[in-house]
């Protein structure tokens, strides 16, 4: 099996193409074929090397390889007019000079169902004979081109209704259907897989494989099989785009997916293992893919659901190693406060923060009072926990961790709960206002946990602050 990912480099990797990278690659590496990665850089005007640098970032990201390439389709223009001079040449295109106004005439006369057929009277003359106009396929006057579809069935389209495609323009360059056949051919690429919106394309790339086949043009190749993955929605039903949130592989990589959680959840975009297993690691993705169990129907892109499954890698990672990707990721996505991290330390708030966090985006904001202390108490929680008895319990609460002879979680947990119980308390009215002193907000990694890797001289610190501030001043 040889495949093939085509992007446009026309903008970022959107998620619906990161979908059908990843569905050619399992395909590639579950068969034992090849995976060939082409570039169709054709549009000039929004095709930049910025943006094929932002394609391959994010297919490195997402850690999907490929075998060939990357080849870029600008670069293949003089194979291009090669073919299309031999099909000139042997009569299966011709150069027409019709306008719009023309097309639109034509079918007026003929019926608005019948394809348009331009000027043939020229055809079998040598290209260099007739300079003027584009250049059109001729498609046959009976019968249909049928293009096999291993998700959809077959569909046929008849020639009747059919125009002569424009394959190349006036000036001599070719078009995407035209270039894109020629480089499936070339490639020797057995199975195209690609999003529904390219069913209409299909026809026409089926009929220059045949007209370059009938010229002697690797008469031998076997015609593609073609799969058509279904396109993707939002919860809402409608087509995906920005409004349902992330829309492309960089958005993801910056909120802080784990790319082998992207993988299992595109995977599932369409695609059933058989079984209603959900968590599937890439191994047994490679192992299970088949296109005979991609959907017809459109699938439903949930960022909800995403994000829970990325919660799910998210604990599954060991504290080490779920330490070492917020590092990567606080380099080049986090504050600036956050780099150059102690990984010890680190490693401990992973730990303690790896319940609570879905995302990597979400470490920073939780843990960086490991980090550093708060700037500032966020207003509504000082408003709340510390008024004149969240300053009483604050101060039983320094009180009993200073003379800790041991400052360990369990020692910890032990001298709150003596706080507790000693002002009859709940456990709310103790801990809420030590952690909006140690962080400034209500939210972070467990109490215990949380004040036992700040240390003591550092907890106590941060209470004294707040306690001086809550001074009652005379």
């Amino acid at each position: 099996m040889r495949v093939r990912f085509a992007p446009s480099p026309t903008g970022a990797l959107h998620i619906g193409g990161a979908r059908t990278a990843l569905f050619n690659w399992l395909l590639a590496r579950g068969t034992g074929g090849a995976l060939v990665l082409r570039i169709e850089d054709t549009d000039r005007e929004r095709s930049t090397p910025e943006n094929v640098r932002q394609i391959l970032d994010a297919l490195e990201w997402l850690e999907l390889d490929w075998d060939e390439g990357p080849i870029f389709q600008t670069e293949r223009a003089e194979r291009h007019r090669e073919v299309l001079e031999r099909l000139l040449a042997d009569g299966h295109a011709y150069r027409s000079t019709a306008t719009a106004e023309d097309v639109k005439e034509y079918k007026r006369r003929h019926g608005a169902e019948r394809g348009f057929r331009g000027d043939r009277s020229k055809i079998g003359q040598q290209a260099g004979d007739q300079k003027e106009g584009a250049v059109r396929l001729r498609v046959p006057e009976e019968g249909a081109t049928v293009v096999h579809d291993v998700i959809r069935g077959d569909t046929r389209f008849e020639h009747i209704h059919l125009d002569d495609p424009v394959i190349a323009r006036s000036d001599g360059s070719v078009l995407y259907n035209f270039a894109v056949a020629v480089d499936d051919l070339d490639a020797g690429i057995t199975h195209v897989v690609r999003g529904d919106d390219h069913l209409s394309n299909t026809p026409k790339q089926l009929l220059v494989l045949e007209a370059a086949k009938a010229a002697g043009i690797a008469p031998e190749a076997a015609l593609p099989l073609y799969a058509h993955l279904p396109l993707l929605h939002g919860p809402d039903g409608k087509k995906l785009s920005k409004r349902h949130g992330a829309a492309s592989v960089q958005e993801l990589r910056t909120a802080g997916y784990l790319p082998e959680a992207v993988r299992n959840y595109l995977a599932l975009l369409g695609w059933g293992s058989g079984d209603d297993t959900t968590i599937l690691a890439t191994e047994q993705l490679v192992e299970r893919f088949a296109l005979q169990r991609v959907s017809r129907n459109p699938a439903q892109f949930d960022e909800a659901k995403l994000r829970w499954m990325n919660g799910v890698y998210v604990r599954e990672l060991p504290p080490a190693e779920l330490a070492r990707r917020i590092a990567g990721f606080v380099e080049l996505e986090g504050p600036a406060q956050a780099r150059d991290l102690d990984f010890e330390r680190l490693r401990r708030a992973a730990e303690i923060s790896q319940e609570k966090i879905q995302v990597l985006a979400e470490f920073w904001p939780l843990a960086g009072l490991f980090f550093e202390p708060p700037a500032a108490i966020e207003e509504k929680a000082g408003q709340r926990w510390l008024d004149e008895k969240g300053r009483r319990t604050l101060a039983e609460a320094r009180a009993e961790l200073q003379q800790l002879p041991a400052f360990d979680q369990p020692a910890v947990e032990s001298a709150l709960l003596d706080v507790q119980k000693r002002l009859e308390l709940k456990p709310r009215d103790v801990y809420q206002p030590l952690r909006v002193a140690v962080s400034g907000t209500t939210i972070s990694p467990g109490i215990f946990e949380t004040v036992a890797l700040l240390g003591r001289e550092e907890t106590l610190q941060r209470i004294d602050v707040v306690l001086n501030w809550l001074e009652p001043k005379k």
